[in-house]
């Protein structure tokens, strides 16, 4: 196990213990306790903001591993604070931490509206989903006060482009009127990320999302307004969240659920001694068994960011958790998402059907 930094502290709604550097940065500070008088830290951290003028508003990948090949983000950081966030170490490009920073220090974009319709309306644009948030959560605690993200959805509509989303955010459910009118005209698909049903769990490894009870809560009341919805089983956290694989599907599929998929523990860069740490501070009796089966999924690292390998895993015990999840999702027989329709795409500023 590795050993704590000295200004590592467990504070109450936030995920981090620490800031590790940022790894760009060209020198690095290191607090040291010499017997003199120190500012003692603060157990709360409030959340700082600051705007961006986007440049762009589309980001593109080729990634074989997801689904998706353009994602839309409103906001840099997320104060969800997820503790296992993969997204955390973007934040080391804007000269921040991808720890406490990442959940404090937070980034909204401005203007992502009108980039993108300069974007959609280019001749060559080919009209494919859009992933909303694809790094960060779109709904998190800070569109409450900015709306970016509603804002987005009604543009998408207009223009009748596919969207999907993947939130752990109850705010999702502000926008059932915008989501129910693109599922009328198959335009949207919603995940909502499911990690455990331990409320106690939940508030140190993902403090500031909604509860699980609330977020099956969100499934329901997204498929009843007619929204195609699954859930997301991610990350499954080897020796702490596992056991609870079957129980979240079946919570899921009763909460109306159209599709389930899930996604192992990914640790990538600054990711992992952050969790090794939180494990230390909140799990210290199970830290050592859970670092020991995430090393025998990832061929004896904390991570192998290898396409094909890095949303499963390896071995004996990721190739049982994916049997687990298939039985499961077959004795509940999971409808599936409906495909959702590209050819309805309207480019920004073509003279439309009047009538329409």
């Amino acid at each position: 196990m590795a050993t704590s930094p000295s200004n590592a502290v467990a504070r109450k709604g936030r995920g981090a213990t620490f800031d590790p550097d940022n790894r760009f940065a060209p020198t690095r500070v290191e607090a040291v306790d010499d017997g003199w008088w120190q500012e003692a830290v603060p157990e709360r951290l409030a959340t700082r903001v600051t705007e961006e003028q986007a440049r762009s508003a589309l980001a593109w990948n080729r990634s074989p591993d997801l689904p998706f090949d353009r994602s839309l983000n409103p906001y840099r950081g997320c104060e969800h604070g997820c503790i296992y966030c993969y997204a955390r170490p973007s934040h080391a490009y804007w000269d921040l931490s991808p720890g406490l920073d990442f959940e404090t220090r937070l980034i909204a974009r401005q203007g992502l509206v009108e980039r993108l319709e300069e974007e959609l309306a280019r001749p060559g644009y080919e009209c494919r989903p859009i992933n909303l948030a694809g790094n960060t959560d779109a709904y998190q605690p800070l569109e409450a006060e900015r709306g970016t993200t509603r804002r987005l959805l009604a543009f998408l509509l207009d223009c009748r482009h596919p969207v999907t989303l993947v939130t752990k955010g109850a705010l999702v459910l502000r926008d059932r009127d915008l989501l129910a009118e693109l599922a009328k005209r198959r335009l949207v698909r919603v995940l909502v990320s499911l990690t455990s049903l331990d409320a106690d769990l939940k508030r140190t490894l993902e403090p500031r999302t909604a509860a699980p009870a609330t977020r099956l809560k969100m499934i329901e009341r997204l498929t009843d307004a007619g929204v195609p919805t699954g859930v997301l089983v991610s990350p499954v956290i080897p020796g702490l969240t596992d056991h609870e694989l079957e129980r979240l599907l079946d919570a899921a599929r009763n909460a109306g659920a159209m599709d389930a998929r899930w996604m192992l523990l990914r640790l990538p860069r600054e990711v992992a001694p952050l969790f090794e740490d939180w494990l230390a501070q909140h799990y210290p009796d199970r830290a050592a068994k859970v670092m020991s089966l995430i090393r025998q999924c990832r061929g004896g690292q904390d991570y192998d960011a290898r396409f094909g390998h890095r949303m499963r895993g390896q071995g004996v015990f990721a190739d049982l958790l994916d049997q687990r999840f298939r039985q499961a999702y077959r004795r509940l027989d999971f409808p599936g998402l409906p495909a959702l329709d590209t050819d309805a795409f309207r480019p920004p500023r073509r003279q439309g059907d009047l009538f329409d």
